[in-house]
């Protein structure tokens, strides 16, 4: 071992050095010893050495990189060596046991550690649904104080959704590349800043800069999401994210009922300040919060993942399972790598194209939407930009129109009835329609799991369409919300199975970007419909409204059924040449 840091202080090249004798005579005692320790109950499977070292071609070694020098050389050296010796060597390697990140939640189960992930992630989603909720407040009361015309109120609404359009896609390449933990850091800073300075605002322009700041801050939630589904075992996965989605419908109630106590008491501007103080409390407990382990074992920083799975298991009262921790990408590498009829010998430069090959996202932001955009993920990835738009254009409009439609109808029909009575009749009516998200948050418990992601989403956009038929004719006041609220319980139904499909479509490497940029085309769609919700039903044009609604919403419905498979039962992937495993193979 001496001999090999001397060489490796002296500057000798990594490829020189593996096929020195001495090396070999190191790696073969170390695989000896390696071998031995893995049919120990004690975990530790890896020698370190000192470090780190460059060598002449300028690569970096650290402490405790050993591992991958070994793998290395029981690829390059494989004809060089003694055939008897290595191959016994390179078999006592291959017995040792590998688990996944996947494997090693499964095992674990679903326990007290992932409880306290849910409480912060949902604090999260809380966040943001007041923020989005606070819309159909913010715009009609800004409008009274400061004279605005109705384009001037849409545009409220609509750079709340430019910005989240930026910050989605902008927070999903930060977190592929810097960690889940550093995305969700400068989104709630920016959220909890802007927002609070929003109560402040001394003009109309002011008022857009800080709003849209907001949205900025708005488009990390799908970096919160994504942390916490790579939190969850494969099996439940379902059933627990539509739980985390029950965490915005507690944020559009509280929002609903804080408007209704402080609007006409207090005014627009203590609302503001108010419903910027949850993503405050994402700040208070950051420090606690652990790294997703499959974003760690992706980087390569298994020790870390391991630290955080060992975590798990103590919190949950579990074991982590026996043998070494690898990603999916590293054991696609070693089976491409392993010998056979069909296969040859991998040279050292190909071994490191491969395991890069999942690793573009760390390059930079083009490179995260090329994978985006590659032949195994372009097909999803597009039908969700359309899905995403029409399930975010319909769920912003639907919230909209719940105070824009009976409103319309008077302002067409000369009958002023703005009175104190009238805004708790819209307060009250916005609260109702808010409630329907439970039951739409309850379905899709039920049948997310049963009957799949792909004909829960379809079933729920196509009732929708039902439910807003009649709505393009005007109806009584009472039969307007009802048929508003059987709407919202179906969009809320297809927004959540598309929060769980989307993650679970994408592989770790370029999940977060997937997702954010998926939501960023969805931004598109709020910022799209306030000019259809508000501009043309206050226009006296209710039928060219709904009928554009259902026109996306049928649209959508049809995209879903398109999907190139169902995600029920699978296992997340770590690259985008690793097949998803799970229960459900068969591509549909």
């Amino acid at each position: 071992m001496s001999q090999v840091v001397s060489m490796l202080e002296g500057g000798t090249n990594v490829q020189d050095l593996l096929s020195d004798p001495a090396f070999s005579t190191v790696n073969s005692r170390y695989k000896a010893i390696r071998n031995h320790f893995w049919q120990q109950p004690s975990r530790t499977h890896s020698m370190s050495i000192d470090g780190p070292y460059t060598d002449s071609s300028g690569s970096y070694i650290e402490s405790g990189q050993i591992d991958s020098l070994s793998g290395i050389s029981s690829i390059k050296s494989a004809k060089e060596k003694p055939a008897e010796a290595d191959n016994k060597n390179e078999q006592m390697g291959d017995e040792a046991p590998r688990y996944t990140v996947d494997e090693a939640l499964v095992t674990m189960g679903f326990g007290n550690f992932q409880i306290l992930v849910l409480l912060y992630a949902g604090m999260g989603w809380v966040s943001e649904a007041m923020e989005v909720m606070l819309l159909s407040f913010l715009g009609s009361a800004v409008q009274s104080a400061w004279g605005l015309s109705s384009n001037e109120e849409s545009l409220i609404t609509s750079v709340v959704f430019a910005g989240m359009l930026v910050g989605a896609y902008s927070w999903g390449i930060v977190s592929d590349k810097h960690g889940r933990r550093k995305g969700f850091l400068i989104t709630a800073t920016v959220t909890a800043a802007a927002g609070f300075l929003s109560a402040f605002a001394p003009n109309y322009l002011s008022l857009l800069i800080l709003r849209c700041l907001v949205g900025v801050g708005l488009g990390g939630g799908p970096v919160l999401a994504s942390w916490f589904l790579e939190f969850i075992p494969a099996p439940s996965r379902g059933t627990w994210m539509v739980i985390f989605s029950a965490f915005w419908t507690l944020g559009t109630i509280l929002e609903s009922s804080l408007a209704w106590f402080v609007m006409p008491n207090l005014g627009w501007r203590w609302l503001l300040a108010l419903s910027s103080l949850p993503s405050s409390l994402l700040l208070l407990f950051y420090r606690v919060t652990p790294e997703s382990p499959r974003y760690l074992c992706l980087k390569g920083r298994t020790s870390d993942a391991i630290m955080v799975l060992e975590k798990i298991a103590r919190m949950n009262g579990a074991k982590l399972p026996s043998g070494v921790l690898v990603s999916d990408s590293q054991m696609e590498v070693e089976e491409n790598s392993t010998p056979s009829e069909d296969t040859h010998l991998l040279s050292p430069k190909e071994t490191e194209s491969t395991t890069n090959k999942g690793m573009l996202s760390s390059i930079g932001g083009i490179s995260s939407l090329l994978v985006l955009l590659s032949p195994k993920l372009v097909r999803s990835t597009l039908l969700l930009w359309v899905v995403f738009f029409g399930n975010a254009f319909s769920y912003y409009g639907l919230v909209l129109l719940t105070s824009e439609l009976n409103n319309g109808y008077s302002k067409c029909t000369q009958t002023q009835l703005q009175s104190q009575k009238s805004q708790d009749v819209n307060y009250r009516d916005i609260f109702i329609t808010t409630f329907a998200e439970f039951p739409g948050l309850l379905i899709s418990a039920a049948i997310v799991d049963k009957l799949g992601r792909k004909l829960s989403m379809s079933a729920m956009l196509f009732l929708c369409c039902v439910f807003l038929i009649p709505l393009v004719f005007h109806q009584p006041e009472s039969l307007t919300t009802a048929l508003l609220f059987g709407a919202r319980i179906c969009i809320t139904a297809a927004f959540t199975v598309v929060y769980i499909y989307a993650p679970e479509v994408y592989p770790t490497s370029v999940r977060t970007t997937g997702v954010g940029v998926a939501s960023s085309v969805g931004r598109i769609g709020g910022m799209v419909c306030p000019l259809v919700a508000v501009g043309l039903v206050q226009g006296c044009h209710q039928t060219a409204s709904i009928v554009l609604f259902e026109i996306i919403i049928f649209f959508s419905g049809i995209c879903v059924v398109l999907f190139p498979f169902e995600t029920k039962g699978r296992e997340l992937s770590d690259s985008v040449s690793s097949s998803p495993k799970g229960r459900n193979e068969s591509v549909q």
